[in-house]
């Protein structure tokens, strides 16, 4: 045959679709690169696969599917490769899901490939508690074998619903959960080239098998061939309940039918009513109740806001001396917190030891005491939770009697319905301690405020261990006389303010907000404060705020002012377009040493502790009333002595504020009196 002839043939067999080979695989994808959407594939048209179920929640709709008849749910592989037998070398899923909670030692498996006459598993996906696995079959060796691609610290059993993004290429896998920082993973062994397809089918939410099935709720499952679909998924305007494609019954129905038929896809209503305090109200939350006892009002979450459907309108109109509470000695802090099936209680951080500090209980209307811990002149105490373990942390001022520095963490017993002691962890004049979780894992952070005389030294960031049940260094970061920390979440995005006070010589020095990233917190703002002694954030709305408390200006090189204790406090509001807190308001306050906001009806207040004004102790601390444009404008005045700490609690019968005084072994209930 002729060179040209040859040519010919050549070019004739590549237009009618042979494809160049590149050794056993042809150029050609095997599927449209679009979006192919899995879970449409089991719907039929004009209804419901048997074992499917559509439920709405939190204004979102997804499918239940029924574990009774695990191979109802599937299809061939060959409806979505068209164009030849073979798995996409990259590709992404994207999933939406909100997961119930899983037992220990459970696996629930979202999806599976398999061939008909195997029971491995070609490509798959599943979930355990606080875990998420890939897998899929190498077939390149004789045999084949199963890989298995673990992502560590992936928590979705809270009830709420999760968009994941898997994106595999080659020895690279890469998870990304409600468009937080993505999760890499490495490995050995890469996504097979050529992972053959052929008499294969999906299943969905099983493995052919009713053993695992998946028993929450699924409302998107699409595979995105030769690309990540990250980019496309987390936009500054589409984020969490994110959709590339999902099935129609799932998408939100008219508000009319368009003739006088029955609805065409009947669908159940998880129809949730949360009590206590405000809750958020987001997107997740839409079409989800709160009744609120001490408003007297249900409401409805439309997404963004909490609309009154019945409500008894209360605004505050003064504030009455409920209480005296007689305390051990001089109280440094308090922390109002509930024990389910226990009660109500507050736990004082009282100076002296002895007799240490009390943790009171609310009977019959009243804060009795209930338990008495030894510390050493405690600064504060945090409650916090780890799983059903329910945890007290006391940070201590001083040294105990062996001359050993350590503030103490305690468990409550339910066998006792005490406190005891669980763990003591070394610390350096302790102030306050933070308790937060990250991605499913628990942290506790301690700010110390010195070493011997000197104030700038390292605070540290404990990391729970499951294993040993221990709180263990994970992190230090530089403090300078330290005083607070507090953590807050804004998106997929975890925050850690700390209140630095005094460096040696000044009072006027930065705090900083750090941000997580990479496993760590890293610098993200510093801001100039005046002997920070407390931050506090909170929401208005979709606004987002943070308060300092800056108790007093004063620097060695600097001429002395006229009052060092009178001095503005300030408070930023979060800037989304300059990615930075800005500073929205100064109010005048004098040695402010605490903040505490609260709502009462459709108000929003702040109080402020003022401890000293440069001649007296006695001095009145003020209840700021959020007045919109006008910002935060004094609304009372309430006489206080030394005051160091506020507390706002609810009870069945009513709101009330607590104060502490860091001057006098008496502190305070005051009740909020609504009209």
């Amino acid at each position: 045959m002729s060179a040209p002839l040859l040519l010919w043939v050549i070019l004739l067999h590549w237009a009618a679709g042979g494809g160049f080979i590149r050794g056993s695989r042809t150029w050609q994808h095997c599927t449209d690169l679009r979006p192919l959407d899995i879970l449409s594939e089991v719907v039929p048209a004009g209804g419901l696969a048997h074992g499917m179920r559509v439920f709405q929640v939190q204004g979102v709709r997804g499918f239940q599917l029924a574990a009774s008849r695990p191979r109802a749910l599937c299809f061939p592989a060959s409806r979505l490769f068209i164009h030849c037998d073979r798995f996409p070398e990259e590709f992404s899923i994207i999933v939406t899901l909100r997961v119930l909670g899983v037992p220990a030692k459970r696996n629930e498996y979202v999806f599976t490939l398999m061939a008909e006459e195997s029971p491995s598993v070609l490509v798959g996906l599943r979930y355990a508690p606080n875990k998420l696995h890939f897998l899929f079959w190498s077939q390149e060796r004789a045999g084949g074998w199963q890989t298995r691609v673990t992502f560590p610290n992936v928590s979705l059993s809270d009830s709420q619903w999760h968009t994941l993004i898997l994106a595999v290429s080659g020895q690279s896998f890469s998870l990304t959960v409600d468009c937080s920082v993505p999760k890499d993973v490495l490995v050995e062994t890469p996504f097979p080239a050529s992972l053959s397809v052929k008499r294969a089918n999906f299943y969905l939410g099983n493995r052919r098998r009713r053993k695992g099935v998946f028993t929450g709720l699924l409302r998107q499952l699409v595979l995105l061939p030769g690309a990540d679909a990250t980019p496309r998924i987390c936009t500054p305007m589409n984020f969490k309940v994110v959709t590339l494609s999902v099935p129609s019954v799932l998408q939100d129905l008219p508000a009319k039918p368009a003739s006088n038929e029955v609805l065409k896809y009947p669908y159940e209503t998880d129809t949730k009513v949360t009590l206590g305090s405000r809750p958020p109200c987001t997107t997740q939350e839409k079409a989800q109740f709160w009744f609120s006892a001490s408003q007297r009002g249900l409401y409805l979450c439309n997404g963004s806001a909490w609309i009154s459907m019945l409500e008894v309108k209360q605004r505050l109109d003064y504030v009455e001396e409920y209480q005296n509470l007689v305390t051990n000695s001089e109280t440094m802090g308090v922390e109002v917190f509930t024990i389910p099936r226990a009660g109500l209680f507050a736990a004082m951080a009282n100076r002296y030891t002895p007799p240490g500090s009390a943790i009171y209980k609310w009977t019959d209307g009243k804060f009795v005491p209930y338990q008495n811990i030894p510390t050493y002149q405690a600064q504060s105490w945090k409650y916090f939770t780890i799983g059903k373990k329910i945890f007290l942390a006391v940070a201590n001022f001083e040294q105990n009697d062996r001359g050993q520095e350590l503030s103490v963490i305690y468990k409550w017993s339910r066998r006792k319905e005490k406190f005891v002691p669980y763990q003591r962890i070394t610390t350096h004049s302790a102030r306050d301690w933070e308790a937060f979780v990250i991605e499913g894992e628990a942290f506790l952070a301690v700010v110390n405020h010195r070493e011997g005389n000197n104030h700038n030294i390292d605070s540290v960031i404990y990391r729970w261990n499951p294993r040993t049940g221990l709180f263990e260094t994970n992190q230090t970061i530089p403090t300078s006389g330290a005083y607070d920390w507090e953590f807050f979440t804004i998106g997929p995005y975890s925050f850690l303010a700390v209140a630095n006070t005094f460096n040696g010589t000044s009072t006027k020095i930065y705090s900083h907000i750090y941000i997580w990233l990479s496993g760590s917190f890293q610098l993200f703002q510093s801001i100039l404060t005046f002997g920070a002694a407390d931050w506090e954030v909170f929401h208005i709305g979709d606004r987002v705020f943070l308060a300092v408390a800056n108790s007093h200006s004063y620097d060695s090189g600097m001429p002395a002012p006229s009052n060092f204790y009178a001095i503005n406090s300030s408070i930023y509001e979060l800037n989304v377009t300059a990615q930075m807190f800005v500073k929205f308001q100064d109010l005048l306050t004098y040695s402010a040493l605490d903040w505490e906001f609260f709502s009462v009806g459709d108000d929003s207040f702040l109080v402020v502790a003022n401890s000293f004004d440069g001649f007296t102790f006695s001095v009145n601390s003020i209840i700021y009333r959020w007045q919109g444009y006008e910002g935060f404008v004094a609304a009372h005045h309430l006489p206080t002595v030394g005051c160091r700490d506020w507390e706002a609690f609810h009870t069945t019968e009513g709101s009330y504020l607590l104060y502490t005084s860091a001057k006098e072994p008496l502190s305070k209930v005051l009740k909020l009196k609504t009209t």
